[in-house]
């Protein structure tokens, strides 16, 4: 007869409870992994499916209970890392997002947004087509499996157990959310440069000939002209963002360090 004692099934559970808790934490904020188009139940059985696949070559688990009140600590803060490496790949497309409402400010399509069931709000159509195409460039560089890799090198810098996280590892984080404000402006850059002139040239326009009526001039010009732009811009539009994906998994290591500095 199989006898199992509880210290052996607290330890099964520790050793499948703990990595899960960082799985899900970063199934919780990640791109792809926390669309809305997963339910919570696929979130959860690909989170068992991804635990379950990296539980053999994990570090050997603390020998402390899942349901005690220091398990408990611990499966925080592996929920806590999980959400930071969500977080650090997120700020991303969060760029992405602000440079689609400055285009589409200085376009004047601010006012075309519908409801975004991602964001849980209004979102510019700008920024949903910007977003949709960073999301493929994403999938087509294997960002998805970059994210899981890293996700299990994150269990050998930061080990399973009672040690805190660093500080410094905050500081990281928000040091790297300034990304959010200068990618975002240096992705419309092109754009908003190209219809800044556009508006000069209806200014001087406006002045040259007052009888021309500029709200049914100006609206069609700036439109036409920034999807033009556009459409010049975007051949070049997925080497930056490549470029910039690679920036966020280099953060990503870095912020991972400093988590391990404590």
């Amino acid at each position: 007869m199989i006898s199992i004692s509880s210290a052996q099934l607290d330890a099964w559970l520790a050793m499948l409870m703990f990595p899960l808790a960082r799985v899900l934490g970063l199934f919780a904020i990640a791109p792809i992994f926390s669309s809305v188009g997963l339910s919570q139940q696929v979130r959860v059985l690909i989170g068992l499916a991804v635990a379950f696949a990296m539980a053999p070559g994990l570090p050997p688990m603390p020998a402390i209970p899942a349901g005690s009140w220091v398990g408990l600590i611990i499966l925080a803060q592996q929920m806590l890392i999980g959400m930071l490496i969500g977080l650090t790949l997120r700020v991303v497309f969060s760029a992405i997002d602000v440079a689609g409402e400055m285009i589409g400010l200085q376009m004047g399509l601010s006012f075309a947004v519908f409801y975004d069931p991602q964001n849980a709000g209004q979102s510019a159509v700008l920024s949903e087509f910007l977003g949709l195409l960073a999301t493929l460039i994403f999938l087509a560089m294997n960002g998805h499996l970059l994210a899981l890799s890293v996700l299990a090198e994150s269990f050998h810098l930061l080990p399973i157990g009672t040690t805190p996280i660093a500080a410094q590892s905050l500081a990281a984080v928000v040091s790297w959310a300034a990304v959010l404000f200068s990618a975002g402006v240096l992705l419309s850059l092109p754009i908003v440069a190209a219809l800044l002139i556009a508006n000069i040239a209806m200014g001087v326009l406006s002045r040259v000939a007052p009888q021309l009526n500029l709200f049914a001039v100006g609206f069609p010009v700036t439109i036409v002209s920034g999807f033009v732009v556009l459409t010049i811009s975007l051949p070049y539009f997925g080497a930056a963002l490549e470029r910039l994906f690679d920036q966020s998994f280099v953060a990503l290591r870095g912020i991972m360090q400093a988590a391990a500095a404590a």
